[in-house]
């Protein structure tokens, strides 16, 4: 089906922020942090642009799929708000690589890159394109109430970045949603419309988080088991599993539901945080770079995030 994964790329601000300094910030410490997230520390933009991060790891993508920028058939950017409203962030991205094709942004919140996936795999299918760059990236920092402990400490910033390619690599693909505008909300902007009479709604990330932790589980389990039998495959064909990086005690949670062994769940939350639609592909190409993944693994990609959204896919890299 559709694609393979030719090469990846990830880029991340300079300043790390340990839970330490976080302290500095709220009423918190190290501790609480790690025990009930598993992040000890997050990557924060200080001078970095959402452009300067996601250019960077597209570069690395396209430098290690060996193409070109005028080979590039579409460019999908996953984000919940680039540096501006318009033009897009995939448009800033193919003016900058000198690309000529299409170029979107698409938000699915942190199951953005799995929905990049399927419709990079739909412009495959239907003939429109053979090379595609995905880019994945987020500015957690600028969408939370730095004096909210219970959220400001879960997020961090980045981006991630792959070149599919037309192949045989997708095995199966499952997206879903649940319309929901309670559980997980970040506010538009309000602008200054002096007839508007609507009450605005909070500009900040608020989250309900024992209803998405329940909802984050359930989800998790039933899309990875429903593209398993989709391909035909049980986990002991799978090599590992990477999930959406949301909190550890979540992956923990889903990972013994569904039988996994140690060694096939895979999680860089302690380094990165959570940064959204980023953490998967930032952690893939991480397992790439490091020779922990191969040419020839079978690998899940699974997510959940706001909307509220799910998917999971089945890759052979």
């Amino acid at each position: 089906m559709s694609f393979t994964i030719a090469g990846t790329g990830k880029a991340h601000p300079k300043l790390v922020v340990t839970n330490d300094m976080m302290s500095e910030i709220v009423e918190t410490n190290d501790e609480w942090i790690s025990t009930r997230t598993g992040i000890k520390s997050r990557y924060i933009s200080t001078d970095e642009t959402l452009f300067d991060l996601t250019l960077a790891a597209s570069k690395q993508a396209m430098k290690n799929a060996d193409i070109a920028a005028d080979k590039l058939d579409f460019i999908i950017c996953s984000t919940m708000q680039g540096d501006y409203k318009t033009p897009s962030l995939a448009c800033q991205i193919q003016h900058a690589i000198g690309a000529k094709c299409p170029a979107v942004d698409i938000n699915a919140a942190c199951t953005g890159f799995i929905y990049a996936l399927d419709f990079a795999a739909a412009l495959m299918d239907s003939g429109r394109a053979e090379n595609i760059l995905i880019a994945s990236s987020e500015m957690m920092s600028k969408h939370i109430d730095w004096s909210d402990r219970a959220t400001c400490v879960l997020f961090g910033d980045g981006s991630g970045a792959a070149v599919v390619t037309k192949g045989d690599g997708l095995l199966a693909m499952r997206l879903a949603a649940k319309g929901d505008e309670k559980l997980l909300v970040i506010g538009g902007s309000h602008g200054n419309n002096p007839f508007d009479k609507k009450t605005p709604v909070h500009e900040y990330l608020t989250m309900e988080g024992g209803e998405v932790f329940k909802f984050a589980v359930s989800s998790m389990c039933y899309d990875v088991k429903y593209v398993l039998e989709k391909a035909n495959l049980t986990l002991d064909d799978i090599r590992m599993v990477i999930p959406h990086q949301a909190n550890m005690r979540i992956i923990t949670a889903a990972a013994k539901r569904l039988g996994l062994h140690d060694s096939q769940i895979m999680s860089g939350i302690d380094r990165y945080g959570n940064t959204s639609s980023a953490s998967i592909p930032i952690l893939l190409s991480e397992l790439i770079e490091n020779g922990t993944l191969k040419k020839g693994d079978i690998i899940i990609l699974t997510a959940f995030g706001g909307g509220l959204t799910s998917g999971a896919c089945i890759i052979k890299l």
